[in-house]
């Protein structure tokens, strides 16, 4: 059994390349970019109104002139058109381009017209409600950069410069595994000594928020179709999710048959609370990465989201999110196993306070649906209220 710190870093740093592919911006939502986005051209790529009003020449008014000629009118989306003589204006539209010789757009709200005339109400800064051609970014700049998790906004950002397909980071093909005879399908009534399958489920529906959809394997206890099963998920799958089958249990044999199937074991057990019997290892011909989970719903959760999480960060992203938040009572956390405890998140005074929700124990499942994350404790450690702590997630993109 090693320490927490140990196992979690030697799961990190064991890292895959999966490559990148082309998609349609459509479909890059939630994607990690592969490539930098250039700028084709610059941004605003003209010099641009932001209000409705009139354009001048700030000259005639430090020449006195209040009153201007409107010698037309301008909308956004068609070329511009001169401003010949500095005593005149241009009514301008939002999004319109300026006219080379104006350098001010007056709202509307400072002007008043009649009779083909514009008078000020209000004297104007010289350049204001003008959006300067190039202000935002210049033509060849990068304006996002490889890693960048794609947002709607970084979608408005990839159109506005053409990108209509987009390189970004493949995704791992990732199979969740349940294990145990115990376990029945939703649809069927359980018999007194079985329960439904809910931890492949549970992992179905994370993984799909991180826009992974899983092949959906599950083994009886019965070490041919163990293996049988398990070497094809091995020979097809970039990663193996896995719950149950990992413990001191006379029918726990999925070490025996992982070790047989020729995986690398780097570590099996870890001293946490829960999720102790966590078995980690790798296919090294395949190029498969094995989570080996205990079967307990909690368990299941905690390691999923503690160790799995954290490893496709490093892999899509190149770095882990850490995260803190403050405790709101005061914890004697006196076990020599690295706690994880599920607890619930209020702001209070623009801070984010988390206190515990009590469940009962590793198989507590409803307990899972009130939590939005898991704080860390060290072994044999008093924590006071107002203590900073470590948090992990539940809620939270890769």
């Amino acid at each position: 059994m090693i320490p927490f710190e140990e196992a979690y870093n030697l799961v990190i740093n064991q890292l895959s390349d999966f490559g990148s592919e082309s998609v349609n911006i459509k479909e890059a939502f939630g994607r990690v970019l592969a490539e930098e986005i250039i700028a084709d051209r610059h941004f605003p790529p003209f010099n641009r109104s932001t209000k409705d009003g009139i354009a001048i020449n700030y000259g005639a008014i430090e020449k006195g002139e209040t009153t201007f000629s409107i010698a037309g009118t301008l909308a956004a989306g068609v070329p511009s058109i001169p401003l010949e003589n500095s005593t005149n204006c241009i009514e301008i539209m939002t999004g319109a381009m300026v006219p080379d010789d104006a350098d001010t757009v007056v709202m509307y709200e400072d002007i008043s017209i009649k009779d083909g005339l514009a008078s000020l109400h209000k004297i104007p800064k010289k350049g204001a409600n003008i959006h300067g051609i190039g202000t935002d970014i210049s033509k060849g700049e990068v304006v996002l950069e490889k890693n960048t998790t794609i947002s709607p906004a970084v979608i408005g950002v990839m159109a506005s410069v053409g990108k209509e397909r987009v390189h970004v980071k493949k995704l791992p093909a990732i199979s969740v595994i349940s294990t145990g005879k115990e376990l029945v399908e939703i649809k069927e009534t359980p018999l007194p000594y079985q329960i439904r399958r809910s931890n492949a489920y549970t992992l179905y529906a994370a993984l799909s928020k991180d826009n992974i959809l899983p092949l959906l394997l599950h083994l009886d206890d019965d070490k041919d179709i163990i293996r049988q099963k398990l070497q094809y998920a091995i020979q097809e799958m970039d990663v193996l999710l896995l719950s149950g089958g990992v413990s001191k249990g006379k029918f726990d044999f999925i070490p025996e048959i992982l070790d047989e199937l020729g995986t690398e074991k780097i570590f099996h057990k870890v001293r946490q609370r829960p999720g102790k019997p966590f078995w980690f290892g790798y296919h090294k011909q395949a190029n498969t990465v094995i989570f080996s989970f205990p079967g307990n719903p909690v368990s299941t959760y905690v390691n999923y989201h503690v160790y799995f999480k954290p490893w496709l960060q490093m892999v899509l992203l190149g770095e882990v999110q850490d995260n803190q938040v403050i405790l709101g009572e005061e914890i004697d956390y006196q076990t020599n196993l690295t706690g994880f405890l599920g607890v619930k998140i209020n702001l209070e005074a623009g801070c984010n306070i988390a206190r515990r929700i009590i469940g009962n124990g590793s198989g507590d499942l409803i307990n899972l649906s009130k939590i939005d994350g898991f704080i860390k404790l060290d072994p044999l450690k008093k924590y006071k209220k107002g203590a900073v702590v470590p948090f992990i997630s539940t809620t939270s993109h890769y």
